[in-house]
């Protein structure tokens, strides 16, 4: 009997596995809760934007890395512009100042929205309800 041939060498698959232990699922209802967070009529406190960021961060780049695996960016120009600001805005540090930071999140908010939307409409994820 011979030996399996292995398609990655040693240090390919530990960056595969500790990609496989990050990777957290796409969950619509919390990426839903956030955006009402964010979207609704409430302005979130200063001690509530640092996880509210974060969280939001999260979603954009699962729903980024969604495009970019599914190649939807490449079949719709929204999709790519959206996949362009996205990574853009997670890249951009929290303002100090509340109310710019509140401007910010809800930039994120609206991004993560537009690309869910688009995502759905793509068939790439079902509806969220």
């Amino acid at each position: 009997m011979r030996p399996a041939d292995v398609p990655f060498d040693l240090g390919r698959l530990r960056w595969a596995l500790k990609k496989v232990q990050r990777w957290a699922p796409y969950v619509d209802g919390l990426l839903l809760d956030d955006l009402a967070v964010v979207l609704d009529d409430y302005t979130p406190t200063e001690d509530e934007m640092e996880d509210i960021a974060l969280r939001l961060r999260g979603h954009l780049i699962r729903l980024v890395n969604l495009a970019l695996t599914s190649q939807v960016d490449q079949q719709d120009q929204k999709v790519a512009e959206l996949v362009t600001t996205g990574r853009a805005i997670r890249c951009e540090a929290l303002p100090g100042d509340h109310w710019h930071a509140v401007g910010h999140v809800r930039r994120m908010a609206w991004t993560v929205d537009q690309l869910l939307e688009r995502l759905v409409a793509n068939q790439c994820l079902k509806a969220a309800v």
